[in-house]
């Protein structure tokens, strides 16, 4: 990889003024995977909060067809999306810093107002939607990216390795300390009182939004215990873009060849070793093992992609998603919360049992295919996603209201 003095390489500059369709569509399948996650939380007994209580802990891979389905569902989504679309925000990130050298604008100049911005739309969704948001953590993660593009190459892969060491010994530290601990479930369910799954199952949309803001702290425990992660993955994401991962050329696919064999190679079979030792290695399945399988995932989107010669209906849905991925990303967790919880459907409670795991799995679904389809429409219509335009809108006002107060100063 060829860079400058400053340690911006020059490879994306082939790309200047035309977007990368890899990119896109990735992004568009990272957000439907995460929802393969999520839909787990907001339909389990205790919603949110059996997070932490260990109520959401994978199906089984013995048993009923049930449990089985679920635990190839949960094993295939479970943090590797999550990590695909870290990856794929520091990748766009690079972009934007490269855009600003071009026009030889400051940085980060007016990406602190959308990292700032991203950190607010984080909050309202925290507290208003859902509780394992990841914006806030983006948001945060986002400003030390931002500082660390405008440093040398040396200096980003020193950061990454800090990054990633710490995060790992941390969570090995973490998994001997659950394989310690002696478990006590007694007068809960699932891991979760009895009071919070009531809360969830027929309490009102403001008792649940006291609830996260009385358990702030615990609720936002992921972003801080695994910064470590994030800053690494969106540093990762930033190296692939420069190293060309995301062109259509030659070089590009056999980068995303390795990315498929060594991603999935050596990721799908740690996964599968931390899913069988059991739920106190949950923490180094999904961000240890996960962020690998999630290299692979990209390599292998990146396959489908290069042999796709006319986009189809699948394409250009996932094209569009990618392009509204905050707008899908909102939407999708607003309606499994009112299709879940008792404030809405209450679908949680009065289809478990029986109908459990295939009814959470036709809601995945069915709710990805609005995602894909009302992406479509709206982009007909609109130049970008009703979140993204809001933001637009929200940077350009204080933009002109700080170049006011600039210039009558």
């Amino acid at each position: 990889m060829t860079t400058t003095g400053n340690g911006a390489a020059t490879a994306p500059e082939k790309t200047a003024g035309r977007r990368l369709p890899l990119l896109d569509v990735a992004r568009g399948i990272a957000i439907i995977g995460t929802l393969m996650t999520n839909v787990w939380i907001f339909t389990q007994p205790g919603g949110e909060w059996a997070v932490l209580s260990g109520g959401t802990s994978g199906g089984a891979f013995s048993g009923s067809a049930g449990e089985v389905a679920e635990g190839v569902f949960r094993l295939v989504a479970d943090g590797k999306f999550l990590s695909l679309l870290t990856i794929l925000f520091g990748a766009g990130l690079a972009i934007q810093y490269d855009s600003a050298r071009r026009r030889r604008l400051p940085w980060p100049g007016r990406y602190r107002w959308r990292a700032l911005f991203l950190f607010a739309e984080g909050t309202v969704h925290f507290v208003l939607v859902f509780a394992w948001d990841v914006l806030m953590g983006y948001a945060v993660t986002a400003l030390l990216t931002a500082w660390l593009l405008a440093r040398s190459d040396r200096a980003r892969r020193r950061a990454m390795g800090w990054a990633v060491g710490v995060h790992l010994a941390l969570m090995a530290l973490l998994t001997a300390a659950l394989a310690a601990a002696a478990p006590d479930g007694s007068g809960t369910d699932g891991g979760v009182s009895r009071r919070v799954v009531d809360l969830y199952a027929h309490g009102g949309w403001g008792d649940q939004v006291a609830f996260r803001l009385q358990n702030a702290l615990a609720l936002r425990m992921e972003p801080v215990l695994t910064f470590g992660l994030l800053l690494f993955l969106f540093l990762l994401g930033v190296r692939l873009l420069r190293a060309g991962a995301f062109g259509g050329d030659d070089a590009g696919r056999r980068i995303r060849r390795r990315m498929l064999r060594w991603g999935l190679g050596l990721g799908v079979p740690l996964n599968v070793a931390c899913a069988a030792a059991g739920p106190d290695w949950f923490l180094l399945g999904r961000y240890g093992a996960a962020p690998l399988v999630a290299v692979g995932y990209l390599g292998l989107i990146g396959a489908v992609v290069d042999r796709v010669r006319r986009p189809g209906p699948l394409t250009r849905g996932l094209t569009s998603l990618g392009r509204t991925a905050l707008s899908g990303y909102v939407l999708q967790n607003v309606l499994c919360a009112l299709v879940a919880y008792g404030f809405g459907l209450g679908l949680a409670e009065r289809l478990d049992g029986a109908w459990r795991p295939w009814w959470v799995m036709g809601l995945w679904a069915g709710v990805s295919l609005l995602l894909l389809v009302a992406s479509t429409l709206w982009l007909r219509r609109f130049a970008a996603g009703p979140l993204e335009g809001l933001q637009r809108r929200a940077l350009s006002l204080a933009e002109k209201r700080s170049t006011g107060s600039g210039r009558s100063s």
